[in-house]
């Protein structure tokens, strides 16, 4: 073999030993890459176990020390606490730092923001934020405390319970839930012939794969407010407006306007219209008191920054824009045996919606909505009727006060007694009066993060909102 021959394959050599040689560094650098990633994902892995289990321990932390937030140290955080691997040594830390969320000095809720960080990858980590409450009403849509029929123009969004019987002929998006195996659905249910022992429950709805029954009662008495408790409250932090109705004349009151600037404009009512009506509150009598006839301006009051709590020993009358988390309970303290009813005169709505406001509103008795309510309403708010009835009562049909036609309802609606916003032939040959259409739906944003002092429905601590930052 001559030199030339020598030389070609030497060259043959050299070029494929090169095309050998990038190949093998691309195929080690991709393994290598690969084995990194892996690395890193196996980590970010680790931290979220280990962020996780920092705010498992500060739930098992509050549950048996509630409402401390400074992990027992006396001093505030954050807290870099070591997280033991089970087969020995630590797998991480996770820092804890805690904040209190109160209104009117009360703690409301506490937000734990737990950082995992594992011991073999200290520059990875994963922070997660978990919102610690009391459960509150305002994950319902609507908690009805006797049996109760949602007709089939309801459109309802959000978990739906009565601790009667449900007949459930609406659209319901969400769980159904009834506390009674079988219950007796009469005609005024929409039962036809009567069944004495229906389901718990029964209805045409739609989604009946979400109907439960039966399911544990939520305890009316265990939701009620402590009207005592909330007066003193308003009085120290929040506003106060004392019976200006009298015994010879019970259905004055006062007229509360939300304004979008953080302002309430307050008319004292001097008097109302007497209506004859057909009551959705059976105890009531057939006369209606809900009309406004005279009013006058009494003051402007602002809301209190730090504490949105208004108590009304009296009727009031609510409509606006609300500006803040606020929350109105209207009560007889003074004189217990008077309970003052609520009426909602116009719309209410948010001046924000991103959940940074909201209404909750409690009644010692009736919350009602006004005959010359608008003709399609829209109602924001978590309403409590904690002894009474949410509804409006059935005017002379038609007049101008019948029939109505949406009511739209974003938030919660929690009645003692049945509900009733729409009347089946209440204008006589087959013609409904009230409205003809309800939308409900629960309010996300409030339901983690309630107005001061919304009733809750457990008094066991848990997780209401939970995110990845």
């Amino acid at each position: 073999m001559n030199i030339h021959h020598r030389g070609s394959i030497m060259l043959l050599v050299l070029v494929f030993g090169g095309v050998f040689f990038t190949l093998l560094m691309a195929l080690s650098g991709f393994v290598l890459s690969e084995n990194r990633a892996q690395d890193v994902a196996r980590s970010r892995v680790e931290a979220l176990g280990i962020a996780e289990a920092g705010l498992d321990y500060y739930r098992w932390f509050l549950s048996h020390f509630p409402g401390n937030t400074q992990n027992g140290t006396g001093h505030d955080g954050p807290y870099v606490i070591a997280y033991a691997d089970p087969e020995g040594g630590a797998a991480g830390t996770y820092t804890l730092s805690i904040t209190n969320n109160t209104s009117c000095n009360i703690v409301q809720s506490i937000d734990v923001t737990s950082k995992g960080i594992p011991a073999d990858a200290p520059g990875i980590s994963t922070t997660l934020i978990a919102r610690f409450a009391a459960p509150s009403v305002a994950t319902y849509s609507y908690i009805v405390g006797s049996s109760v029929w949602a007709g089939a123009d309801r459109i309802i969004n959000g978990p739906y319970h009565s601790n009667g019987g449900v007949r459930m002929d609406g659209a319901a998006n969400a769980p159904v839930s009834s506390s009674l195996s079988t219950w007796n659905c009469t005609s005024s249910f929409g039962c036809s012939p009567s069944q004495s022992s229906a389901p718990g429950v029964v209805g045409s709805g739609t989604n009946q794969n979400l109907w439960t029954y039966p399911t544990p009662q939520i305890d009316f008495a265990g939701i009620s407010a402590d009207f005592a408790a909330r007066k003193a409250t308003a009085i120290a932090s929040g506003l106060y407006l004392p019976r200006y109705s009298s015994s010879s004349n019970s259905h004055r009151g006062y007229h509360l306007i939300f304004n979008s600037n953080g302002t309430i404009t307050v008319k004292r009512v001097s008097s109302v219209n007497t209506l004859s009506v057909v009551p959705v509150n059976s105890t009531n009598g057939s006369s209606d008191y809900t009309r406004i006839n005279n009013e006058s301006l009494y003051q402007t009051l602002t809301i209190p920054g730090g504490c949105g709590l208004i108590f009304v020993e009296d009727n009031t009358w609510i409509e606006g824009v609300i500006p803040s988390k606020v929350t109105v309970v209207v009560a007889g303290v003074v004189d217990t045996n008077f309970k003052p009813d609520i009426v909602l005169r116009s719309d209410i709505t948010y001046a924000a919606t991103d959940g940074s406001d909201g209404l909750t509103v409690i009644g010692a008795h009736d919350i009602l909505i006004s005959p010359d309510s608008p003709q399609n309403m829209t109602l924001n708010g978590i309403f409590v009727a904690q002894s009474g009835a949410f509804g409006r009562n059935l005017y002379a049909c038609p007049s101008s006060y019948e029939p109505r036609g949406t009511l739209t309802i974003l938030g919660t609606t929690v009645s003692n007694l049945r509900t009733g916003t729409k009347w089946l032939n209440g204008c006589g040959g087959g013609s409904s009066a009230g409205y003809q259409t309800r939308v409900d739906a629960y309010d996300r944003q409030n339901a983690g993060n309630p107005p001061p002092f919304t009733p809750t429905t457990s008094t066991q601590w848990q997780f209401v909102d939970w995110q990845q930052q």
